[in-house]
Order: structure tokens, then sequence, then C-alpha cells
């Protein structure tokens, strides 16, 4: 299934050639991975929250997860891996803009942590002896090595390194194995503080609870307990059966049929005075009660009158297939700035 979209990012930079993007499962290597895996604990289970928003800051609250005191990546092995395969280590650097030397100090200078939400990056294959970029959907609670500003900078499952994502627009497949909860709408693109980040403010899952880990520590020995973070309320949007667009009270159904008030004007019988557009009162106007004739026919009952003020179906966001298939942001190119 094809779908339309535009990711961009700041500096309006061109857009990248791109015919897929690739969505990779928590658990999974992928193709041509750098390394072995280097995770330390299981994945959690479950769907993913839906986001606040499709574009957050690595300072955000909850924008990572992890289990408290636990490592979610071992960032020694990771740097045992590399250092093993010179090749694969200068890829490595050569991908992230450093030099062989400096991949060890800094795979050491960042945070293991979790993504909490399912995020779109610039993955890298180790093919041919260089490293292979491809635009990438990480699936929530993908084992991940944070920089400073919050942005994930290493894939524990492979060893990647992963970049920001980069523009793409035009026809794009959204290829690779599916997830439960999985859905384009829900993808989110992490954005680098505009600061150094000292402490992320983390959600443990398991648990159920929050704790700060301080950047670069790698093993989470210093993880501290917090009180949950405020949540941002979403916008406010009336319901549409609370008033009408002209102020007046909510919409009834039509008259009913089977108690007619004995006491309401006849249909045939309209008052002279121009209508009111107050509904009938319960008292006949006193100049010019209704003429009362034993000989009239009974009147008619109410005419089915069709109900002239449903809801239309106004331009509302677009539904997401349940089986992700038709991957349905298609219908009108998501903009995200990145």
């Amino acid at each position: 299934m094809v779908l339309a979209i535009v990711f961009t990012r700041p500096g309006g930079q061109g857009a990248v050639a791109a015919e897929e993007i690739v969505r990779d499962p928590v658990n999974s290597s992928g193709e041509a991975p750098f390394t072995p895996p280097s995770t330390v604990e299981e994945a959690p289970t479950g769907e993913p929250p839906a986001p606040p928003t499709t574009n957050l800051r690595g300072s955000d609250a909850g924008v990572y997860g992890g289990t408290q005191r636990v490592a979610s990546c071992d960032i020694e092995k990771q740097i045992s891996y590399l250092s093993a395969d010179p090749a694969k280590n200068s890829a490595f650097a050569s991908a992230l803009g450093l030099s062989p030397s400096q991949v060890p100090g800094y795979l050491r200078s960042l945070t293991p942590l979790r993504l909490s939400y399912d995020t779109r990056v610039t993955n890298h294959r180790y093919k041919d002896g260089a490293p292979s970029a491809y635009q990438s959907v990480l699936q929530a609670g993908t084992a991940v090595l944070v920089d400073d500003h919050g942005v994930p900078r290493v894939r524990c499952a492979c060893g990647n390194p992963l970049k920001p994502p980069v523009k793409v627009e035009g026809n794009v497949r959204l290829t690779g194995p599916t997830w439960p909860g999985f859905q384009p709408t829900k993808v989110v693109q992490v954005q680098p503080s505009a600061t150094v980040i000292d402490v992320f403010v983390v959600y443990d899952p398991h648990r159920d609870d929050w704790f700060e880990r301080k950047q670069g520590d790698q093993q989470g020995r210093h993880d501290k307990k917090v009180p949950p973070p405020p949540r941002p309320k979403p916008p406010h949007s009336p319901s549409p059966h609370t008033t009408s667009p002209s102020g007046e009270p909510p919409t009834k159904s039509p008259p009913s049929t089977k108690s007619p008030a004995p006491k309401s004007p006849s249909p045939k019988s309209p008052a002279p005075k121009s209508p009111s557009p107050e509904p009938p009162t319960s008292k006949p106007p006193e100049p010019e009660p209704p003429p009362q004739s034993d000989n009239s026919a009974p009147a008619p009952p109410p005419a089915d009158t069709p109900a002239s003020e449903t809801m239309a179906s106004s331009a509302s966001s677009l539904p997401v297939d349940s089986d992700a298939a038709r991957d349905s942001s298609s219908s009108s190119p998501a903009s995200v700035e990145y």
C-alpha cells in the first residue's frame, strides 16, 4: 500500500528520495545489523499509549521509558563488539560524524533508555563495509542509547547508529512487519532539546511509576523515584450536542404524536400575527382564540418532518485502518518539522 508522506527538518533542506519507510519491531535485529544485540532486559509488552503530539522534545517527560535501576543496554558490551571489528567501528563512526577513536568515549556519554512511542529515525545497516542509511519506524519499547539533547543515537538490538529522520516526500511505502497498535498517526519524531539535558524524567511501565535518570548513567545506579509529571490536556472541543451554532437550546427530536397538548393551536388555524421563532406557548393568543367548530373535521396528525438539524459530517480526522495496511495518513500529507 502506498502512502503520501512529507517529513521536514529545520533549515528547509531538500527532500530525500526514498521508496519506503521500514518498520523495525522492538526485538528484531533487522537486515545487516552492525553488531549482535547489547540489550539487557526484555521490552515491555502491550500497545503504546497515544502521544500528546507527534513532535516531541528529547527533554519532555515520558518521551523515554525504562526500569528503575536497570539499564536497557550494556554499553560496555556494545563497545567491545565494535572494538573487535575495526571496519565496523570505522563505519559506525562515520555515520555519526566521529573518528574511530572517539567511539568508546562517545558511547559512554549516552544514556540507556527505551522509546515510549513508535518513533521515526534514520537507521543504518552495515553493507559493503559502510553504513547504508534508510528511513525507519522503531517500535515503542525499543532499547536505545540517547545523547545529551535527548536524541536516540544507537539501537541496542542491532548496534545500528541512528540519526534524526530526514525529509521524505512523495509516494512512500511502509514495509516490514507491523505490531499491535501501530498507526501512522501515532508515530512521533524526537527533536533535540534546546539545552543540554542533565536528568531524564522516565516512565517505568513495569511498575507504572516515574523516576529520574541522570544523563550518562550507564547502569541507572542513581535513579530516583519522582511524582508523576502533569499530563498535557487535550484541546477542548465542545460537544455538538450541547448547543447549536446560534446559541439556541440543543435540537430536540421531532414532536411526539402520542399525546399532543390539548390547547395547542391547530395546524389549520395559525394565529394571524407574525409567527414567533420561539416554540409555541401553552396558552393560545387571547385576542383570537382558535375557532371551535363542532362540525369541523379532526385535525390531521402532524406530518413527519425530516430532522432539519441533523449533524453534517464535516471534514474530520481521517480514520486509521485497524490492520495498518492502508496506512491512512495518505489523504493529507503530514508535514512534521524536523
